[in-house]
C-alpha cells in the first residue's frame, strides 16, 4: 500500500523559494519512480520532475534549472526545491509513485503553490 502526504506548499512572491516534500508511509520498491506533478486551473495535470532510487532525475523544460527533486530512499521521502519562482508556477502540485511492473499510479492529495507578481 502507497500513502503519500506533501506538505510545504503556500503562498510566495515572485522569486522565492518553496520545498515541498512527499512522505510516503508504506512500502516503496527499488523500481518505483517518484516525482511531482502539476495542475493548474484549466490545465491538464503535467510532470514537474521525477527521479529513479538509483538518482536518475527528469524534468520539465519549464523548470530546468530552477527546480531540484530528491529522494531519500532510507525514509521514503522525496522533495522538490522550488527556486526562482514565476506566477506560472502556481498550481496544485501533487506527489506521484509510478509503479511500472504494475502499470499503477499512486498520487497524494495535492498542495496548493500560488507564486504573486
Amino acid at each position: 500500500q502507497v500513502r503519500l502526504v506533501e506538505s510545504g506548499g503556500g503562498l510566495v512572491q515572485a522569486g522565492g523559494s518553496l520545498r515541498l516534500s512527499c512522505a510516503n508511509s508504506g512500502i516503496i520498491f527499488s523500481t518505483d519512480t517518484m516525482g511531482w506533478y502539476r495542475q493548474a486551473p484549466g490545465k491538464q495535470r503535467e510532470l514537474v520532475a521525477a527521479i529513479t532510487s538509483g538518482g536518475i532525475t527528469n524534468y520539465a523544460e519549464s523548470v530546468k534549472g530552477r527546480f531540484t527533486i530528491s529522494r531519500d530512499n532510507a525514509k521514503n521521502t522525496v522533495y522538490l526545491q522550488m527556486n526562482s519562482l514565476k506566477p506560472e508556477d502556481t498550481a496544485v502540485y501533487y506527489c506521484n509513485v509510478r509503479r511500472a511492473w504494475l502499470n499503477s499510479d499512486y498520487w497524494g492529495q495535492g498542495t496548493q503553490v500560488t507564486v504573486s507578481s
